[in-house]
């Protein structure tokens, strides 16, 4: 028997909060260049990652609170062992959650039957480049080719599929072409992202930021863009248009030139059990501690919760105040969970 829904968590800035982003795992197979600046790091300690146990406990409080969406990141989330068993345990305890995934796509493929069983809404496939090498160079591996096998595997499993873009001048900025490209034959939702200072030893510097507004301008040489209206308890932070002649839409995401703070609806549990309420805020609370406390009741867990979605910041003043900085945020993407 399902509890009684409360009360949605809503911010000082009267935001209300219904979409969770939860990482698995902060472990990757790639050294993407905008995460990971093409090295190595050191992973969060197994016994600070959260159990899955754990994790379905914090999903069961947060639907209690109006939280109906949940994205599941990484890292890379097929990385982590039971990744595929913690998904059918989730869709078997909440049958109506609206069920999404971040991926590389590089471990993916054989797992499209299972989504597409468990009603997973969309995907999220990061792909930066549709060239080998731009691809290797972005990602520091050659794995170009399943990405694209496991592309093929959604659209052909009728999945939604958005294509998430970092855009990257000297490393992507060449490939406009190759995006239009895909975008107008393929049903997709491609979507660039402008580059953000995430992470202490970042490579972001104005050298490689591309505007979105830039970006917008070279795909419009190219193809004639409408805007699309949606609905704006659905939309999402990309700005949509519809390509004339094409099967699929292009979007930009411009986190750094035109916040869409505002209208942010969503909370973070980081792979290590802290909770943040903001991309570019380092403030974090931490979850974990409370999870695996003896004595702690799940009421205790919902009053936190309330209480740091109340002081859930405007991520575009944090974002003013360090302008200056190399990064805005000391955590990785990785670790932060996409």
């Amino acid at each position: 028997m399902h509890e009684a829904a409360l009360p949605a968590l809503t911010d000082a800035h009267s935001r209300v909060v219904r979409y969770l982003r939860l990482s698995i795992t902060d472990r990757c197979n790639l050294l993407c260049l905008y995460c990971r600046n093409g090295k190595p790091v050191h992973s969060i300690p197994h016994s600070d990652i959260l159990r899955y146990e754990e994790m379905l406990r914090f999903v069961g409080i947060a639907t209690r609170l109006g939280i109906n969406k949940v994205r599941i990141t990484g890292g890379e989330p097929f990385v982590r062992k039971g990744c595929t068993d913690f998904l059918v345990m989730l869709r078997k305890r909440w049958p109506s959650l609206d069920l999404r995934l971040t991926t590389n796509g590089t471990l993916l493929e054989p797992h499209v039957p299972l989504l597409t069983r468990l009603g997973v809404r969309a995907v999220n496939l990061s792909l930066d480049s549709f060239d080998s090498n731009g691809f290797a160079a972005i990602t520091g591996r050659n794995m170009l080719p399943s990405v694209l096998a496991s592309l093929d595997k959604l659209l052909a499993a009728g999945l939604r599929v958005k294509i998430n873009v970092v855009a990257m001048r000297g490393f992507n900025d060449t490939q406009v072409d190759n995006f239009v490209h895909a975008a107008k034959t393929l049903p997709v939702d491609l979507r660039f992202i402008e580059f953000m200072p995430m992470g202490s030893g970042t490579m972001w510097g104005m050298e490689n930021f591309w505007p979105a507004e830039e970006i917008r301008e070279e795909v419009s040489r190219r193809a004639r863009l409408t805007p699309i209206a949606e609905n704006p308890l659905n939309a999402g932070p990309a700005r949509m248009y519809a390509l004339a002649g094409g099967k699929g839409r292009i979007g930009f995401i411009t986190s750094m030139t035109d916040h869409f703070c505002r209208a942010c609806n969503r909370l973070r549990l980081t792979s290590d059990g802290h909770a943040r309420t903001c991309l570019f805020a380092d403030k974090e609370y931490n979850m974990r501690g409370l999870l695996r406390a003896r004595g702690i009741t799940d009421q205790r867990i919902l009053d936190a919760l309330r209480r740091i979605c109340a002081l859930k910041p405007i991520g575009a003043d944090i974002l003013r105040r360090r302008i200056h900085a190399r990064a805005v945020a000391e955590r990785r993407m990785t670790s932060i969970g996409g």
